[in-house]
């Protein structure tokens, strides 16, 4: 998958691209430098563009993932989460860090820009998940709600659930190992991400580059 901003269906993985380069088109997070973690040339995830909700429900939503594209328009949301943007807003905002180990046993509070600022880097190859802490989850919804009202939620929803945002900012090479939950989406706001869980399977994540993605949950 190319450099971009992808709505990815967590059971259904599904993706939006959001072509940008340079300053404005990362955000101030530097995805694609130092660090950054190479790809696979092709991804074999279906692609639809024009996908009805009947289509969803009964080829995809229980059975397999699928990538769609021009779900939503987030362009406003991306915005404001450029780094010079989060920091001036959020930046002395206590934030929850969690271990990238598949139970995220340990949890750190600490200022976001000390987060941002000092320990925001690549992710040593070497190193183990749980000694591994960055920013996914876990979100004070009641002082951050000047950005999440800005969301615009995929439109895809299911019966009996209702949706619940995870917001995280992540290093290149950082991730969890294979874990599973409940069905949702993912959008990748800045950076690449690869993920893999089709509905009620284990999967794993891996940011190929600096992240910052948006998870809806259907619970």
């Amino acid at each position: 998958m190319a450099p971009a901003s992808r709505l990815l269906a967590l059971w259904a993985l599904a993706a939006v691209a959001l072509p940008g380069s340079g300053e404005e088109g990362d955000g101030g997070w530097r995805s694609g430098g130092p660090g950054a973690v190479a790809e696979e040339e092709r991804c074999t995830v279906e692609r639809r563009a024009d996908l009805t909700y009947a289509e969803f429900v009964q080829q995809y939503a229980f059975v397999r993932p699928v990538i769609l594209q021009g779900l939503t328009d987030n362009s406003r949301f991306r915005a404001l989460c450029s780094r010079e943007r989060l920091l001036a807003s959020f930046g002395d905002r206590v934030v929850r860090l969690s271990t990238a180990n598949t139970y995220s046993y340990q949890k750190v509070d600490l200022p976001f820009q000390e987060y941002v600022e000092q320990l925001l880097h690549p992710q040593d190859p070497t190193s183990l998940g749980n000694d591994t802490l960055y920013f996914f989850g876990d979100n004070n919804f009641t002082e951050w709600a000047s950005l999440f009202r800005h969301y615009s939620p995929p439109p895809f929803g299911l019966l009996g659930t209702a949706p619940a945002y995870s917001f995280g900012i992540a290093g290149a090479g950082s991730g969890v190992p294979f874990h599973w939950h409940g069905p949702g989406y993912s959008e990748v706001i800045y950076g690449r991400k690869v993920l893999y869980f089709p509905d009620r399977w284990w999967h794993a994540t891996l940011n190929l580059d600096t992240s910052v993605f948006i998870s809806t949950f259907l619970g």
